[in-house]
This record gives C-alpha cells, sequence and structure tokens, in this order.
C-alpha cells in the first residue's frame, strides 16, 4: 500500500538479489482506504498492532487471509483498531522495547500463517550436514 517505504523498481530489486520477484503476483494499492474498499475487513482479516493482547500464535490463520500492517511510525489507524478489536493480532515483546520493525513483523506473522497452513510442514526433516562430512 502506498506509500511505500521502499523501493520496488527493477534495479532496487536486482540489487536485493530477489531472483523469486519475477513469481510474484504483486499489487500495489494506492491507500489503505482504497484496499479496504475492495476487501472490508471480515474474518479474513488479521490486523497486526502493538495496542492488543491477542498473541499472533495463538491466531487461527487460513488460507486466503490478509494480514495488515500499518506504517513503521503511526501503525494501523486507531479507528480501524477499535473497530475491528477481535481481529487484531501482536507479537509479544519482552524487556523495555515497544515493537519490532515492520520488516522483521511481518516476516515473522507471515512464517506462522505459512506454518499452519503449509501441508507437510511438520513433516520436514533437516540433514546436519556436519554429520555428513564427517
Amino acid at each position: 500500500m502506498k506509500p511505500l517505504g521502499f523501493d520496488i523498481d527493477d534495479k532496487a530489486v536486482k540489487r536485493a538479489g530477489l531472483d523469486y520477484w519475477k513469481d510474484l503476483d504483486l499489487v500495489v494499492w494506492e491507500s489503505f482506504d482504497v484496499f479496504l474498499e475492495a476487501h472490508p475487513i471480515d474474518h479474513n482479516t488479521h490486523l497486526a498492532t502493538t495496542k492488543t493482547d491477542r498473541l499472533y500464535f495463538n491466531a487461527t490463520f487460513n488460507k486466503g487471509d490478509y494480514i495488515l500492517f500499518g506504517s513503521e511510525t503511526k501503525g494501523i489507524k486507531e479507528q480501524v483498531l477499535l473497530e475491528n478489536r477481535e481481529r487484531c493480532i501482536t507479537i509479544p515483546m519482552g524487556g523495555t522495547g515497544r515493537s519490532l520493525n515492520l520488516g522483521v513483523s511481518a516476516g515473522i506473522v507471515t512464517y506462522e500463517a505459512l506454518r499452519q497452513n503449509y501441508e507437510g510442514f511438520n513433516k520436514i526433516t533437516i540433514k546436519n550436514k556436519l554429520e555428513e562430512q564427517s
């Protein structure tokens, strides 16, 4: 959603080494409000925020869900959060930190959604490369 906090032109993507970029079905929305007009908040929407105690790993994610994050500095509009409290999720923070940066937060929550929906995820085995070399 615009405004983007990073550059997604070909040069920037190549510099970041994102060779899978061509496989993405990327849609850039003009604003949060324009997105909400097309996809009203409902049972398949999760709102990531620091202003709830509903932990992201206790949420149920399904294929087709939307996970929305606000801007790095302001988050999602408070009115949207208040109107959709049951859709809010958070990443727990220890100590004095208020929140993680947006990219890290998006990665954490997205990975949990994938974990819950990837068939065979728990059957994946990783071989110990050190043992193979001995």
